[in-house]
C-alpha cells in the first residue's frame, strides 16, 4: 500500500482527520485483498506498465480525474442495472433496489467500509459470470448508459488539460468493463481501473487482480508517471472523496470537486481548490461526434451489481 502526507500544510486537527479517514480506507482495502485478491493487487502489473510505456506521447505533464460525482453525476457502477436485467442476469428486484441505492449515494456518498461492502458483494454475485457476456452487454448499451451523466464543468477542464498538452486519465474504482467504454466516449484512452481476475474458462472467478482504491490509485499514479515520465509536481488531479486523498496528494496541483465533507474540509485547511459542479448534459449533445467504443475490452466485476450491496448495506446495515 501507498499512502503519503498531504503536500500542503493546514490546520494540524482537520489534516489529521482527514489523514485517518484515509489510513482506514487502506486498512479496509488490505482486508479486501487478503480476503479476494491476489498477490500484488495493490500494484500494477509489469505487463499493464509496458502497455503503458508503449503509448508514451511524450508529455511531462498529465490529468487524473476521478469518475463518479467527479466527470459524471452519478455512480458509473449502479447505471448499469437495466442493461443487465434485460439479459437475465439480473432481476427487476435488485435493479428497484439499484435505483434506490443510486439516490443515496448521490446525496450521501460512499465511505470506505460501504465501499468494501460494495465490492465484495458485486464479487459473490458475479462469481461464475462469463466475461465476454459482460463485456458484450456494456459495449452494446454505452451510448444508452453515458448519454444524460456528464458535468459540462468536467468537460470543459478535460479540453483545457488537452489544449495545454497533457495526458488525460480517468482513474476509477469501477471495473474495467465500466471504466474503459467511458473513457473513450469521451475521448480519454488512459484509464486506472478495477480489474477481475478470470478462470480459464472465461468466467469470472471472484477475485481481483488489481483493485483501484484508496492508497492503490496513488501507488498506480506514481507507477505510470515513471515509465511515462511525468514530473508530478507539475500534474493535477481531481476527486470527490476523502478516499482519494493519497492520490490528491501525490499530485502538485490536486482540486476536489464536490467534495465529501472530510474532504471539503481538507482541501480547505490545505488550502487546495475546491470546485462544485452542478450542470450534468447530454455527452450525444456536447459532442455529436464522438464514436461508439465498439472495441473496448475489459476483465473486471460486474460493477452494475453493487446497488444491491449498497442497499444492503445502507438499509438493513445501520
Amino acid at each position: 500500500m501507498d499512502g503519503q502526507t498531504p503536500r500542503t500544510a493546514g490546520d494540524p486537527d482537520t489534516l489529521a482527520a482527514a489523514q485517518q479517514a484515509a489510513d482506514e480506507a487502506s486498512v479496509s482495502q488490505l482486508e479486501t485483498e487478503e480476503r479476494y485478491a491476489r498477490p500484488d493487487a495493490d500494484r500494477l502489473s509489469d505487463a499493464a506498465l509496458s502497455r503503458i510505456e508503449a503509448r508514451r506521447t511524450g508529455s511531462t505533464q498529465a490529468a487524473f480525474f476521478d469518475l463518479d460525482k467527479t466527470i459524471i453525476a452519478r455512480s458509473s457502477t449502479l447505471v448499469m442495472g437495466r442493461t443487465f436485467m434485460r439479459d437475465g442476469l439480473l432481476s427487476s428486484t435488485t435493479v428497484l433496489k439499484g435505483l434506490y441505492a443510486q439516490v443515496v449515494y448521490q446525496l450521501v456518498g460512499a465511505d470506505h467500509e460501504k465501499m468494501e461492502q460494495m465490492r465484495h458483494a458485486a464479487l459473490e454475485l458475479t462469481r461464475g459470470w462469463e466475461a465476454d457476456r459482460v463485456r458484450r452487454l456494456v459495449r452494446e448499451t454505452m451510448e444508452e448508459v453515458i448519454a444524460p451523466l456528464v458535468y459540462r464543468e468536467a468537460l470543459e477542464l478535460l479540453d483545457d488539460h488537452r489544449r495545454a498538452g497533457r495526458d488525460v486519465w480517468i482513474v476509477s474504482s469501477s471495473g474495467e468493463e465500466i471504466v474503459e467504454p467511458f473513457g473513450s466516449y469521451l475521448g480519454v484512452r488512459d484509464v486506472i481501473a478495477t480489474q477481475s481476475g478470470i478462470d480459464v474458462d472465461g468466467r469470472y472467478d471472484g477475485t481481483l487482480q488489481f483493485y483501484a482504491y484508496a492508497g492503490a490509485k496513488a501507488t498506480a499514479i506514481r507507477q505510470i508517471a515513471e515509465v511515462r515520465g511525468y514530473d508530478l509536481d507539475r500534474c493535477y488531479a481531481y476527486s470527490d472523496s476523502i478516499t482519494d486523498l493519497p492520490m490528491l496528494s501525490a499530485v502538485g496541483h490536486p482540486t476536489v470537486v464536490n467534495p465529501d465533507r472530510e474532504l471539503r474540509a481538507a482541501a480547505v485547511a490545505m488550502g487546495w481548490d475546491v470546485h462544485d459542479f452542478d450542470q450534468p448534459v447530454r455527452l450525444r449533445d456536447r459532442l455529436p461526434d464522438v464514436a461508439p467504443a465498439g472495441q473496448v475490452a475489459a476483465g473486471v466485476t460486474t460493477a452494475a451489481l453493487v446497488a444491491f450491496a449498497v442497499y444492503r448495506y445502507l438499509v438493513r446495515g445501520r
